[in-house]
Parts: structure tokens; C-alpha cells; sequence
């Protein structure tokens, strides 16, 4: 844990402009988080989550970096191309452009849920351009896949035959804050924790993205490409890129994280060449959100450490 004054908490601001970047053909819509000149973060959302899940971290590391988080295709308001694979891997080959194309040299990458894993493939495949690498709840293979575990366990089923329909009318009938009260209920250990004006912000981003004909499909297509690569043995395995991993890497994980079970935190610590471990009591799934001050001093003890070569 880094001993540096941080800014101090405010969750009232509201999450940081969005503007667009032109991709190799994807427009992708990002927010960028002023900061220190110099060092550049990315952050990297989960599978239903967006850009806006980084607000509150992002804003306690900006004295010390610049940030900037992209919605993923298919997600907050990036609108996929009609070809997108929406698996893991190419998840991973568009983050890696779009990183390349900051122009900024190795980037310090976190990426929680989903985003973790993404983040993961792009560290092992392209060491040159990730400095250093946080995993917060990283979407490891579960020997036990549950969609039930999934952020939006009735999309997981909603583009199924036969039962697909049936789930389609469930999910509209539900209201944007009805989905977005789910959603919190599931990724957080105290949900009554959650800041009313956030529940307000995320539903209306579920609405807005309700109108969007590719939002739906983007993120039953992604789930099913979790499910696809927990389900891949040998090198093209998520625990055989893992080892690959050359950048110094902290594994945040919550006790009780009902979507990745926290069993999954030593292994893919002890995998990761440079990787330490700090697991958070009374934590869900998104650390970045439920303890961002805890998170960012870990976080930015890691990059003092690296800084003194002590890692």
C-alpha cells in the first residue's frame, strides 16, 4: 500500500466526458481522465459494464496519471462493427490497438471482471505495451460455469431457441433502474452501499443503451464468449497466457465475489511471473467502485515499487 496522500474521496462527480476514437474501423466512444503528465492508465470494464465503472479510481489516480476508459464493442456506447467476433480474443486485438494508438509506450492496464481477462491476453501477447498490469476479479476459468454467476444471468439465455423468447420479455419488461438495481445487488458485498446518484447514473445508461438494437446481442455473444474460453484446455487457455506475463502485476479480489469465485485469486496469482495478491474482506466484484481508495493505494503502491525496481 502506497503511503502518498490521495485526493480525497468524491463520489458525487459525475462520470468524466465520453468523446469517440476511431479504432481500425470501430468507433469506439472513451472517457478520459485528466491527469499527471507522463503516465497514461487504461481502464478496462467488465462484461455489462461500461466506462463509467472506473470514475471513482480513476479520479484517485489522476496526481498521478492520466487515464482514459474505453467501452468495449457491443458496450456502453460503442457500437460494434456487423462482423465482431465478440469473443475474448477479439476483445483483446482491438484493446491492443486502441493502446497502440495512444502513442503513450507501455500503458499502466487494469481490467476488472471480463476486462481482466481481456487485459491478461493483451499483457501476454504484447509485453511492450503494458507497463504494469492490475487484475481486479479477472474473469478466470471457473471449473464450474454458472450463467447464474454471469452479470446478467437471463441474457446469458435470452438468444437461445426456443427459451430466448420467453427471457426477452422478461428483460423488457423490467425498467431501466429494476436492471440496474440487479446488476448492483450482484457485484457489490454491501449493495445499500451503492450512492443513490450512481443508481441513478447506471440506470439511465441502461436506458439509453435499451434503444440500441446491438446492445442485447453484443452482451449475450460476449457471455457465451467467456463461457467459450473457460472451456479451452491447453495453451490457448487463459491459466497458459498467465505465465506469459512479463509486466509486474497486482490480483485484487473480494471475499465475497459472487460472480468469480474468490478461489480463483491464489492460482492466478502464483501464475503470474511478477504477480502479488491482495484480497479485500467485505468486497464483491468490482473493488474498483466498493473500496476505490483501497484500491487505488494498492494500485499506486505498485507503481512506486516498479518505479524503484523493487517489485
Amino acid at each position: 500500500m502506497s503511503a502518498t496522500p490521495l485526493p480525497a474521496l468524491d463520489m458525487t462527480i459525475p462520470p468524466f466526458d465520453g468523446e469517440r476514437a476511431e479504432v481500425e474501423g470501430l468507433s469506439l466512444h472513451i472517457r478520459r481522465t485528466p491527469g499527471a503528465d507522463g503516465a497514461q492508465a487504461v481502464y478496462v470494464h467488465g462484461l455489462g459494464g461500461s466506462s463509467t465503472n472506473w470514475t471513482d479510481l480513476a479520479a484517485q489516480l489522476a496526481p498521478f496519471a492520466s487515464g482514459v476508459a474505453p467501452d468495449l464493442p457491443g458496450f456502453g456506447f460503442s457500437e460494434p462493427a456487423s462482423d465482431f467476433a465478440f469473443s475474448l480474443d477479439a476483445h483483446a486485438e482491438v484493446l491492443a490497438t486502441f493502446v497502440e494508438g495512444l502513442g503513450a509506450g507501455p500503458v499502466h492496464l487494469l481490467g476488472n471482471s471480463m476486462g481482466g481477462a481481456i487485459s491478461l491476453l493483451l499483457a501476454a501477447r504484447r509485453p511492450e505495451l503494458v507497463r504494469t498490469l492490475t487484475l481486479i476479479s479477472p474473469a478466470m476459468p471457473d471449473l464450474r460455469p454458472d450463467p447464474r454467476r454471469l452479470s446478467d444471468p437471463l441474457m446469458a439465455l435470452a438468444y437461445l431457441p426456443v427459451v430466448g423468447r420467453g427471457v426477452r420479455r422478461r428483460l423488457a419488461a423490467q425498467g431501466p433502474r429494476e436492471r440496474a438495481r440487479q446488476v448492483i445487488d450482484l457485484c457489490y458485498a454491501d449493495p445499500e452501499a451503492f450512492p443513490e446518484h450512481r443508481l441513478d447514473e447506471l440506470a439511465a445508461e441502461h436506458a439509453e443503451r435499451a434503444a440500441f438494437r446491438w446492445a442485447a446481442p453484443a452482451l449475450s455473444r460476449s457471455t457465451f464468449g467467456i463461457l467459450r474460453t473457460w472451456l479451452v484446455r491447453g495453451e490457448r487457455s487463459l491459466w497458459a497466457a498467465a505465465p506469459k506475463v512479463r509486466a509486474p502485476t497486482l490480483v485484487v479480489w473480494g471475499t465475497q465475489d459472487r460472480i468469480i469465485t474468490v478461489r480463483r485469486a491464489m492460482r492466478t496469482a502464483r501464475l503470474l511471473p511478477r504477480g502479488r495478491l491482495l484480497v479485500l474482506p467485505r468486497t464483491g466484484h468490482t473493488a474498483q467502485m466498493e473500496r476505490p481508495v483501497t484500491v487505488a493505494k494498492a494500485v499506486l503502491g505498485m507503481w512506486e515499487a516498479v518505479e524503484r525496481d523493487r517489485w
